[in-house]
């Protein structure tokens, strides 16, 4: 590498051209930001920007379905990949700042990882992650499709289709930052800078700039408050033996970001409400699926870009009678005559670890015998998961701290040795059921309530089912 980290095939060209060199202003764009503010955007960057593949996540929203709900959540994947582009760039330059020439970070690396955080979720499908975790595995089970892998796909896809000019080493990097956090990570070699690729999508301890944005975006959209503070983590971090380490002060900073997280999913993201129309676009795509081959799509990056949420749209004004089933699933959700939530509990502590998802077949072997007779078909049941990002394992303990800025010494802070005002449990998995009509209400939630005496011996649900619910017709 020459200077500033440019490969040598490129130093006789002019410093405004070189990727991750000194820029010509001539050759950037700024846009504004309503959480970042302004984001400077580079020539190399745009090149990917200014394509058909990068512009469809405009038509992407970021939390999928959830403006049926909050109606503010209407931000997109563009946005959200544009500031964790910007946030990758103040991750990288801080470390440059600070520890430039002692971890060896040169401009080239600044470009790379910048790259990385705007291509990170190129490969996402529609409604946010229903499609790949809902959708997909009842249209093609088994499958083991991830939008990381997806995006992966679709950068080699880019530039390829937009001849897009950048050097075989930097794109091999950019991908393997995309996948970093997913089980498909590539083993790194020795002489890379290993910290690089926590700083996107971080597979060690879950702390990347993914995060900071969507959390602080996230909460913005939905009229939530956020009291965590990315700037304090990414102007305190230090590398030490090739990691990404933290001022040992900082614990309860960096605990509220996975507390943070975790209320999202509790409150926004898996909302009843939320989950029920999830639930029910998830039926209309199946439904749909045979006439509009719409699992074909994710398996071919040349079709699964023309892919976005548009796709209820299509259904929804298409006069095929094959697509009537769906077109009334849609209809229904238009004029929120939604699946009914019957029902909740969240599974025991010490049942954790044995859990197994509760079906609609479990709910309806657990009615008894009198009154109406519940079908499978009739009975939808979501079964939620929420965690600090390492399942029933306090996420500090993967974590690497410092004492101070003369310490030499990373080590891990253990439950034992942090505030007892935070939670003892890790995990929750709570187990909700629908009716997909609101006459089966009565039924489906008496069955629920036999299935939970079936399984624990009590109901571990909070309150009944509340009548007026029970009698609508």
């Amino acid at each position: 590498m020459g200077e500033c980290g440019v490969p040598p095939s490129q130093r006789e060209q002019p410093a405004m051209f070189r990727d991750g060199a000194a820029t010509d202003r001539r050759f950037v764009k700024h846009v504004f930001d309503n959480v970042h503010g302004s984001i400077t955007l580079d020539p190399l960057s745009l090149k990917f920007i200014d394509t058909e593949q990068f512009q469809r996540l405009r038509d992407l929203k970021q939390l999928g379905l959830t403006c049926m709900v909050f109606p503010g959540a209407v931000h997109t994947r563009f946005e959200h990949s544009l500031g964790v582009y910007w946030l990758a760039g103040e991750a990288v330059r801080c470390l440059q700042t600070y520890q430039g020439s002692e971890i060896d970070i040169d401009c080239y690396d600044v470009q790379t990882v910048k790259l990385a955080g705007l291509l990170h979720d190129i490969g996402h499908g529609p409604f946010s992650h229903m499609f790949e975790h809902e959708f997909l595995p009842q249209a093609f089970p088994g499958s083991e499709w991830s939008h990381e892998r997806m995006s992966v796909q679709l950068v080699d896809y880019m530039v390829d289709q937009n001849h897009i000019d950048i050097d075989s080493d930097r794109l091999r990097k950019v991908k393997d930052m995309i996948i970093a956090s997913s089980k498909f990570a590539v083993k790194k070699s020795s002489e890379e800078k290993h910290f690089l690729y926590d700083i996107v999508a971080n597979g060690r301890n879950g702390i990347d700039v993914d995060k900071f944005d969507y959390i602080g975006r996230d909460c913005r959209a939905c009229g939530l408050g956020c009291n965590f503070q990315f700037q304090r983590l990414l102007e305190g971090m230090r590398v030490m033996d090739d990691e990404i380490c933290y001022p040992a002060k900082e614990y309860l900073n960096i605990h509220k970001l996975f507390a943070t997280r975790a209320d999202l999913h509790r409150t926004v993201y898996t909302h009843a409400k939320v989950k029920a129309i999830e639930l029910m676009v998830v039926d209309a795509l199946v439904k749909a699926n045979d006439y509009l081959k719409i699992s074909s799509y994710p398996f071919d990056p040349a079709q699964f870009w023309k892919l976005d949420d548009t796709i209820l749209k299509t259904i929804e004004f298409a006069d095929s009678r094959k697509l009537k089933e769906s077109r009334n699933i849609i209809q229904r959700i238009r004029r929120r005559d939604l699946y009914q939530f019957c029902n909740e509990y969240a599974v025991p502590k010490d049942k954790l670890e044995h859990f197994k998802d509760v079906t609609p077949q479990d709910v309806v072997c657990s009615q008894k015998a009198n009154g109406v007779q519940l079908k499978v078909e009739d009975i939808a049941v979501s079964n939620v998961k929420i965690d600090l990002t390492r399942g029933k394992h306090n996420p500090l303990e993967s974590i690497s701290f410092f004492k101070d800025y003369h310490s030499v010494k990373k080590f891990s802070i253990t439950d034992d040795r942090i505030s007892h005002l935070l939670p003892a449990s890790c995990q929750d998995r709570i187990v909700r059921v629908y009716a997909k009509k609101p006459e089966l209400v009565e039924a489906v939630s008496e069955a629920f309530e036999n299935l939970q005496l079936k399984i624990y011996g009590v109901k571990t649900q909070v309150h009944e089912t509340p009548e007026a619910k029970k009698q609508r017709r």
